[in-house]
């Protein structure tokens, strides 16, 4: 109690469920109405918007809370009202893991009396009970904070004193008051589910190997040794992450021979998808490689050069995998009680699927789960799951949620080349990145509309694209001739319009020969062990190094969204910008989808970069392969392309201020 009688009320309310007052629509960001995680990037603010709005015109707030899934309490902050009843506010997710959100409004009583008091104000009519309604109001505050108590009494023995209505309209006890007053209509959202990954979920350069391949000596297998040994060699390509095939042991029953051959011949090394034997399962490391500590070393030698490792990982099983008698229960039967082999595959085969929908299923997802760790454990904190729309969505959708609850920095890529609307299910569900068609899109036309798609919403809000150029099964009929300029532009397509993309290994060798009419290789590597003149004429490893090196030297290279496509009269170019998120950084770029010597008008006029808090229009662009600086005529740059030299021109553009 002060002197003039009017007690500050300190008592907190807790926050109460909807009341139906309030409206809270078209709230931005969310995946299928809040069923899915949004995905972003911790330490990157995100931007949350939403329609608040309720009958009559009293004033109303909004604020944004959220709080990290670990945590007990919710963080506040205050939403703006922009126009039209839209309201927006952000949040920064400080750690990686998944966060709820969600927003509330409420009225805000005091301010809609001050509004209602300098309207009547402006009728000159006799306001002394209106004035002392509101300090009325100023009886029933609940302190915000020892500040905002100070104003209002302040405040208060003002009015008291003078009975000057002035004493209730002071700007700083609007502010006070907003922050110290009941809200007994406070109306809270839905909660809304979002996922802060660490950056390397949204860029990267993956390098994909055998490990059994990087040997030197002809049909001898590859250890994890010789692997340590190739680091060198990938690492000077500037790649960050290297993706290796499965790296256990290999079943012998019904084994596949060279091209995929119902049998093995001696000597065949089988197929590493075809996982477990009498050495081993899911958990265990196939002998030729070497022992646990020798991967464990080659993570760590990864490391070294600044490379993390990807590991492939599958469910299947080969018919020896000691799964098959340890957990019988776990697989299909056919009515004779043999086991039944994969779908879609002839008999007998090499791969047998579990079942994960049979009386003991529990017991097989945890058990995959527990390899997954026991994997993570050793160093690993990415995996590319193979064919993952072959297992029910609701396996990963568990399984990636009960992983990353242990490790919220492991990344799922889904390695799955499916229909459009299934590869989008698979990424909503959890998968941090995905496969893509891009393989498949060859001209401009095909090239433009695929990105915009997947930079429309809200397909950016939980699908990250990953552009890899080929794969052990895909080898593109547009590489099969071999031509380096075709290789070469391919890559820096994939390089530059998306910020994670990858090759196999072989791709910076111009490997090319394909099963006659199918986009396959010859002699693939699945089957057999290969030793490579990795340094062989012809190569582009230089060529790869370079793009590497300018993605990691130009944010706008290491995000997907911020892309505009340019009207470049030539349809065998294709040209566009790129923006970093702060826009700091615009690289614009021309790259040729075709072997023809050229000279295009690259038209930059209405690019803008940002320097402190203003953007300047583009003056000129540096060529970031030759350093060479063209200033901008009549706004854009002439640009001769040679694609057998060089198919892509790739230029940052530099902005100046304006005089003042």
């Amino acid at each position: 109690m002060f002197d003039g009688g009017i007690t500050v009320n300190k008592t907190a309310r807790p926050v109460e469920s909807a009341s139906g007052t309030f409206h809270i629509t078209d709230v931005y960001p969310s995946v299928d109405c809040g069923r899915f995680p949004v995905k972003r990037i911790m330490g990157e603010a995100v931007e949350v918007w939403a329609d608040i709005y309720r009958d009559g015109h009293h004033v109303i707030a909004a604020a944004l809370v959220w709080r990290h899934e670990a945590d007990g309490d919710w963080r506040h902050a205050a939403m703006t009202l922009h126009s039209d009843d839209r309201w927006g506010g952000t949040f920064v997710p400080d750690r990686p893991g998944r966060y709820k959100f969600a927003i509330e409004a409420w009225t805000d009583e005091f301010a809609s009396w001050r509004h209602r008091f300098e309207q009547k104000q402006k009728s000159s009519g006799d306001l002394t009970l209106d004035a002392i309604e509101g300090a009325g109001m100023l009886t029933q505050a609940q302190a915000g904070g020892p500040a905002d108590a100070a104003v209002i009494i302040r405040q208060c023995e003002i009015y008291l004193q003078t009975g000057e209505a002035g004493a209730l309209l002071a700007p700083e006890l609007k502010e006070a008051m907003a922050d110290s007053q009941f809200r007994p209509d406070l109306t809270r959202s839905q909660l809304f589910p979002l996922v802060a990954d660490r950056p390397r979920a949204r860029h990267g350069a993956w390098y994909q190997m055998f490990p059994r391949s990087q040997g030197k000596v002809p049909g001898a297998h590859g250890t994890f040794s010789d692997c340590i040994a190739r680091l060198p060699d990938v690492a000077a390509m500037d790649f960050d992450v290297v993706l290796l095939t499965p790296i256990h042991p290999i079943g012998r029953e019904h084994r596949k021979g060279r091209n995929n051959a119902a049998t093995a011949q001696p000597g065949d090394p089988g197929s590493p998808y075809a996982i477990g034997s009498a050495d081993g399962g899911h958990d265990a490391v196939h002998p030729e490689l070497g022992t646990l500590e020798d991967f464990r070393a080659f993570v760590a030698a990864c490391r070294a050069h600044d490379m993390e490792v990807a590991l492939d990982f599958t469910p299947n099983c080969s018919p020896d995998h000691p799964w098959l008698k340890q957990h019988p229960q776990w697989f299909r039967h056919r009515p004779d009680g043999s086991m039944r082999p994969a779908e879609d595959r002839p008999q007998p085969d090499d791969v047998v699927d579990p079942d994960f929908t049979g009386e003991d299923a529990a017991a097989l997802w945890q058990a995959l789960r527990d390899v997954v760790l026991f994997w993570v454990d050793q160093g690993v904190r990415i995996f590319r799951i193979d064919n993952p729309h072959t297992r029910p969505l609701s396996f990963w959708e568990w399984l990636i949620r009960e992983v990353q609850r242990h490790d919220p920095e492991v990344l799922f890529l889904a390695g799955s080349f499916e229909r459009p609307k299934l590869m989008k299910g698979l990424a909503k569900l959890g998968f941090t990145q995905s496969y893509t068609y891009f393989a498949w899109r060859t001209l401009r036309s095909e090239i433009e509309q695929y990105l915009g798609e997947l930079n429309s919403y809200p397909e950016r809000d939980f699908f990250r694209p990953n552009f890899f150029v080929n794969t052990p099964d895909v080898l593109p009929f547009h590489l099969q001739s071999g031509e380096s300029w075709m290789f070469k532009s391919r890559v820096a397509l994939a390089a530059t319009l998306s910020s994670s993309y990858g090759i196999y290994s072989g791709f910076e060798l111009l490997e090319h020969a394909p099963i006659p009419g199918r986009e396959d290789y010859l002699n693939p590597e699945t089957y057999e062990i290969k030793v490579r003149d990795w340094e062989q004429p012809g190569n582009i490893k230089p060529y790869v190094a370079a793009l590497n090196r300018i993605r990691r030297g130009n944010s706008a290279l290491q995000q997907t969204n911020n892309l505009r496509f340019i009207g470049i009269e030539d349809g065998d170019v294709i040209g566009f910008v790129k923006q970093s998120v702060d826009q700091t950084n615009v690289i614009a770029a021309a790259v040729a989808l075709s072997p023809d010597v050229r000279d295009i008008w690259l038209p930059l006029g209405d690019a803008m970069v940002r320097h402190g808090d203003a953007r300047c229009p583009v003056t000129a662009v540096e060529d970031l392969v030759t350093g060479e600086r063209h200033s901008l005529e009549w706004g854009g740059v002439r640009l001769h392309i040679d694609p057998k030299r060089d198919p892509a021109r790739l230029l940052r553009c530099v902005g100046l201020k304006e005089p003042s």
